[in-house]
């Protein structure tokens, strides 16, 4: 190239660049350019004061070393004399800056190796930028390709792509499956990594993702939101456990996933090389869905151990007990994973053996422990055994033999909540109105001095209980034995705070 450089042709080269990596034309001018900057750097150590015009039409390149005019130069890359300056500017002085147009034909051999080297690196950084952006969208789905080599167990998928190589890792391979060079592969795609050559898609045959995406691909009810998937559990090339629901009440999500004669399920295993699949109902109820989830085993009862840790006993006799576990166990793991839940399966034999604590026990265990920030108050209960059993509650109407009546007014005057009412009648606003007379407001507070204790209450009465079981109480105006929790006397109704 001399001041404009000769017709290699520019304009033919760079759309031949461009077509042949797969970026834009202009991002293959911003190559050129980073290419002449590069050589002119190694020449004249520095690229700042380097200026590059390619023209619009991409036919010519215009290189040009802007400096500096001076009397002396001392710098031959930022400085000229102007004695030199005025052969490009007759008009130029002192102190101006200058544009001196630089033949890239002079520049050393070593700096045009220098431009290349930076030019192809270059290009390859746009080539994966490229890439990389338009197969990001791809995460997530199947691809097809053909098995072309093999190293170290990992497969190297030809997907028909300059530049882009499938990787077929041994995790994300089925140990069911056996492959030849040439042999189709379907697989999905879960990350993209940078290659010398372009980019690499990772591929997986192994994850249940691979499986649902099969299953939409067959079963249309699914692709258009009749049917979902709930959750998947898998064990790769031994068996799948599918939970399916429906989303319209009159079609059946197992027999729309299974198909006429079990065809459809057919084309799903015969895809994942003979892998065993299991399709059932998703059910809210764990009861259901844990009987569910052990097909086909038939599942006498179960029973929920400890909801907070997920705990479950699953009964069944003891011709299916071997059916419930499954070859070494594979059966009740893949239903644990399906229903987050530990089941441990017992025969009924086994079960009349153990100690199992009725699930109405552990319900009452837990709502006597629970103390849920939405309920302020518990309404304390004597069992049957003379202990004490506590239910949440927060709204006058779930008192214990409060009048239906009164707890309607009460809600219309805006006092719904025990709170409420028990503020309104401290700070003197609660008074008679119509269908609420003084008694109704008496019984009402009867009632929450009797059965409620405050949350925040609860923990101070617990504490003083110990050492205050002999203490009598009595109200101070009437005479009347009280507790601890008593706010308003149930004889004279005087307002009561103990300190």
């Amino acid at each position: 190239m001399s001041k404009e450089t000769e017709p290699v042709n520019m304009a033919e080269a760079i759309r031949a660049v461009a077509q042949e990596k797969g970026i834009s034309e202009d991002a293959v001018k911003l190559i050129v350019e980073d290419m002449i900057k590069a050589a002119y750097k190694s020449r004249y150590n520095t690229s700042d004061n380097c200026i590059v015009q390619i023209s619009d039409d991409l036919s010519s390149v215009k290189v040009f070393s802007r400096r500096m005019v001076v009397d002396v130069a001392y710098s031959e890359c930022n400085e000229i004399e102007l004695e030199d300056a005025v052969e490009y500017d007759p008009n130029v002085q002192i102190g101006d800056e200058i544009d001196i147009p630089v033949d890239p034909k002079n520049f050393a051999r070593t700096a045009v190796d220098t431009g290349k080297q930076r030019a192809h690196t270059r290009l390859n950084e746009s080539l994966k930028e490229s890439l990389t952006k338009e197969y990001s969208g791809k995460v997530g789905t199947i691809v097809v390709g053909y098995y072309q080599r093999e190293n170290k167990n990992n497969i190297y998928v030809d997907l028909g792509k300059q530049n882009v190589e499938g990787f077929l890792p041994v995790k994300g391979q089925s140990p069911a499956e056996v492959y030849q060079k040439g042999d189709r592969i379907r697989a999905l795609v879960t990350g993209i990594k940078p290659i010398n050559t372009g980019i690499q898609l990772v591929l997986s045959r192994t994850d249940v993702k691979f499986v649902e995406k099969i299953v939409e691909q067959e079963v249309p009810e699914i692709a258009d939101g009749t049917i979902s998937i709930f959750k998947i559990a898998r064990e790769p090339g031994k068996k799948t456990k599918i939970a399916v629901y429906s989303n319209k009440p009159d079609v059946d999500p197992v027999g729309a996933c299974v198909g006429m004669k079990g065809s459809r399920i057919q084309n799903v295993t015969s895809e994942l090389e003979g892998e065993k699949i299991d399709v059932l109902p998703y059910d809210e109820d764990p009861h259901q869905f844990i009987k569910n989830a052990l097909s086909p085993a038939e599942v006498s009862k179960v029973i929920l151990l400890n909801n907070e840790k997920k705990e479950a006993l699953a009964i069944v006799s003891e011709s299916q007990f071997s059916f419930a576990i499954g070859k070494q166990g594979q059966n009740v793991r893949l239903a644990n994973r399906l229903c987050d839940w530990i089941i441990d399966v017992k025969t009924e034999a086994q079960a009349a053996e153990m100690d199992i604590p009725e699930e109405d026990s552990w319900k009452a265990a837990e709502s006597l422990f629970s103390t849920p920030a939405s309920q302020d108050a518990q309404t304390q209960v004597a069992s049957e055994d003379g202990g004490e059993e506590y239910e949440e509650i927060t709204t006058v109407a779930q008192l214990p033999d409060v009048d239906p009546r009164v707890a309607e007014v009460l809600k219309n005057a805006g006092i719904e909540d025990i709170e409420d009412f028990v503020a309104a009648e401290s700070d003197g606003t609660l008074k008679p109105m119509e269908g609420l007379s003084e008694e109704d407001i008496q019984a009402v507070s009867k009632i929450i001095s009797e059965y409620v204790v405050f949350e925040d209450e609860e923990e101070e009465v617990e504490e003083s209980a110990g050492e205050d079981e002999d203490v009598e109480y009595l109200c101070p105006e009437c005479g009347t034995q009280i507790s601890l929790n008593t706010r308003i006397c149930p004889k004279c109704g005087a307002e009561l705070a103990f300190e």
